[in-house]
Order: structure tokens, then sequence, then C-alpha cells
């Protein structure tokens, strides 16, 4: 059994420059997990595994699917998920998330990975949620350059203009209501209207 602690992961993240949750919203998130029973997750985006062991070890109960496209990553993450002895809890999808069919529902969907892919990740995978169910998604605020890039390079502004129109699309959606926390790099929690449930 390898001896892995959360903060090996954080390290690792920051040395190899790992895109990873920013310490408050991670714990906003797994304080939302606990707070609202939920127990079957769907996460776009693994990257090393981080969320999803974080978000596993909230309970025992809970059940994790998570996908990546990255061969490195996800080799990666699987090391790391079964160091924490958490395989038979974490089922990691090798894949491209819009390439991915999936029947099962979601008490949480949570939505961490490309960027310019948020809408659509929104749109296919809205159907997987439960009617109680929220869809989360990080990274917000882009590190502040949401609200100001102004020296920013051209494709950073691109990627900047996509995550923009994704706030506009969760603003203006007529069967979801999005409420923004300003926590960690920005974060929306994302529930059908009731008149849809």
């Amino acid at each position: 059994m390898v001896h892995i602690r959360i903060s090996d992961l954080e390290e690792y993240a920051r040395v190899f420059h790992v895109p990873i949750m920013l310490k408050d919203g991670i714990e906003f998130l797994l304080e939302y997990i606990k707070n609202n029973n939920i127990k079957n997750i769907l996460e776009i985006g693994t990257a090393i595994g981080y969320s999803s062991i974080r978000m596993a070890q909230v309970n025992n109960d809970i059940k994790v699917t998570t996908i990546e496209r990255d061969s490195n990553m996800y080799n990666e993450a699987i090391k790391n998920i079964k160091a924490f002895n958490l395989d038979n809890r974490i089922n990691v999808i090798y894949s491209d998330a819009l390439d991915v069919e999936l029947n099962d529902k979601y008490d949480l969907i949570f939505i961490d990975a490309a960027k310019s892919q948020y809408i659509k990740f929104f749109e296919k995978f809205k159907h997987n949620l439960n009617d109680n169910g929220v869809i989360i998604t990080d990274n917000l605020s882009f590190h502040g350059l949401v609200k100001d890039s102004t020296n920013c390079s051209r494709n950073t502004k691109q990627l900047v203009k996509k995550i923009q129109n994704y706030i506009d699309f969760l603003k203006n959606n007529e069967e979801f209501d999005t409420e923004f926390i300003s926590i960690g790099d920005g974060i929306s929690i994302t529930r059908k209207k009731s008149s849809f449930i």
C-alpha cells in the first residue's frame, strides 16, 4: 500500500502546474456535498484525481464517475486513486467527455475541464442530473481575468470570452437557476427550475 497524503497531490499539482481547485473552492465543494447528502457524482475533468479523491472522502457512500481525455493525467489519476484505496468508489473513464454516453443519474455534476467546452458539457450532461441535483462549475473568474483581461494574450482573451459566454448562458437559461459564488476561482451552482422538475 502506497502511503500518500492529500498534501502530496497538492505539491505535485504545484510542481507540475496541474490545475486543481483552489483551497477555499474545494472546501466549499466538500461542505456542499456533506450538507446536501450528495451520493452520486459525475466529474468532467479528472486531472490527477485530486477533486474526485477529496469528494469520495466526504462519505463512504459516495460514488464518483470522472472523465479524463489526457493519457498522462488519466494514468496519474488511476495511480493516486488506487493509493487512496478508492478504486472501488471512483470510476475513471478515459475519453473525451463529449464522446461519452452515460445513462446514470447524478446528484452532482461537477464541470472542471476545458473551459472552451463548458456550454457543450452542460448541454450534454444536464440530462444525467437528478431532479433535485446540481451542476457545479469551477474557474468562472479564471484568476480574475474574466473581470479584466486587458493585458492578456489573444488566446487568453478568447478563452475569457468563452467563459463569459458560459456565464451568460447560465444567467439566461430558461430551464435552470444559477447562483454565482465568489470563492476559489469563481464557482456556479445550477439547479433545475421547479417548473422543469
